[in-house]
């Protein structure tokens, strides 16, 4: 997977800001992310977090793509945490996919 092009952020805008304008305009992972944005993947999960909180009184949502499991298509679709699943429950295969974030309006 070739790694996307860092979006130069405008002058003053926290990273914070710059995961919500880049998940508006599509949807990313975060490893997508952390290049974009120049961060640590771990690093991102934390931001994403507080950006879900944040949008809450925007009238928009974090709205997440759960992760896959590439052996047996397992999907983790009760996950609440953001992370990259390790391995799967159902046939312990660790090629799994990660969970694909984007912004979105509130329904």
């Amino acid at each position: 997977m070739d790694k996307a092009p860092a979006i130069p952020a405008p002058a003053g805008e926290t990273p914070r800001q710059a995961l919500g304008r880049i998940l508006a305009e599509g949807p990313r992972t975060a490893y997508e992310l952390s290049a974009l944005v120049r961060l640590r993947e771990k690093d991102v999960v934390p931001h994403l977090e507080h950006l879900a909180r944040s949008l809450r009184r925007t009238g928009q949502r974090l709205e997440v793509e759960p992760a896959c499991c590439g052996d047996c298509g397992y999907v983790f679709r009760s996950r609440t945490r953001l992370t990259r699943p390790s391995a799967c429950p159902r046939c312990h295969g660790q090629h799994v996919s990660a969970p694909v974030f984007r912004v979105v309006a509130r329904r």
